[in-house]
Order: structure tokens, then sequence, then C-alpha cells
């Protein structure tokens, strides 16, 4: 799987779901991997897998569970984005034109 730069393939399911095609390889930004949802389950593969493990990175969760967290993930960035591109956080520049101290 070719892979753009910035992006990192995972493989995503649980070792008896794999009979049933549980187990998926995803592509994700490698941003998500300083998350704090995503460092939970690479020390959970790190107690799994350790750290030497030959192919691709493995994360020991359910697709599901997998999608689940990887929506978080996007939704809090999206909070983020919207919080951060708000006028109202910008309103501290405004307050020393408002505020005049010369009577003072």
């Amino acid at each position: 799987m070719k892979v753009k730069k910035g992006w990192l393939a995972i493989q995503v399911g649980l070792e008896e779901e794999e009979e049933d095609g549980g187990i998926q390889k995803i592509v994700i930004p490698i941003s998500y991997l300083y998350h704090p949802l995503l460092q939970k389950l690479l020390d959970k593969a790190h107690d799994v897998y350790g750290y030497h493990v030959d192919g691709p990175l493995k994360l020991p969760c359910s697709v599901d569970d997998f999608l689940h967290i990887r929506w978080r993930i996007e939704t809090g960035n999206l909070m983020e984005a919207t919080i951060i591109n708000t006028p109202y956080k910008s309103i501290h520049k405004h307050l020393p034109n408002t505020l005049s101290f010369h009577s003072c």
C-alpha cells in the first residue's frame, strides 16, 4: 500500500476477528500518533505485540472501536479549530482600545 507523505498505514482488528475479515489496513495522519486516545492504543499495542514487530503498525482493538476513536479525534480537532477561529477569541486585542486610564 502506497501512502502519501505525512500519513501512516496501520493494521486494525483483533486476531479473533481475522476469519471474518475483521482486520483492516487504515491510513491515518501521522499527527494522530500524538493524540492521547491513540497514545493509549499504542501503549496497549506495546503490551500485546512489543516494540519490534515485522510489518505494519498493529493496533489491538476492533475495527469498529478504532473507527470510533478516529471519529473522536477528528471531531475533537474540528471543535478545536472552531474555537480557535471564533471572533470572541480575539476580543482581548480590542480591550486596550475600550479601556482608558487617561483620567488617572
